[in-house]
């Protein structure tokens, strides 16, 4: 690739964002960098977490880690910009249910309540 003296870098694809850069707080602290990927990197494939480890995509304070690398409290890591599936996207910014529900039968023994489908019990 050529370096023009006073052009433009290339510009991202469309609809990717750039890479970001996050700081490991202290629940995080001790925890593999893998499952700390898995845990920031919502609906991405547990297989293209670790190819981007792989390919020293993500890195520690700006060096490359293995997946079994433990982070520490204050260690930035840098994570690469990664697509997720609509679907996912559109879970995410979907608000919660509302937290009261009504009651059909109550006695001493039973509750049952009318709640929406996909709220945990």
């Amino acid at each position: 690739m050529k370096h023009i003296i006073g052009a433009k870098p290339p510009a991202a694809p469309a609809g990717l964002p750039a890479a970001r850069m996050v700081e490991v707080d202290e629940d995080s602290a001790g925890q593999r960098l893998d499952n700390f990927l898995i845990r920031h990197l919502k609906g991405v494939p547990k297989t293209h977490v670790y190819r981007i480890i792989r390919s020293g995509e993500v890195r520690i304070n700006k060096g490359r880690a293995s997946a079994d690398t433990r982070v520490e409290a204050g260690d930035l890591v840098r994570l690469p910009p990664v697509r997720i599936s609509d679907k996912v996207a559109e879970k995410a910014e979907r608000p919660a249910p509302a937290r009261e529900f009504p009651v059909l039968l109550e006695d001493e023994h039973l509750i049952a309540i009318d709640k929406p489908a996909g709220v945990a019990v």
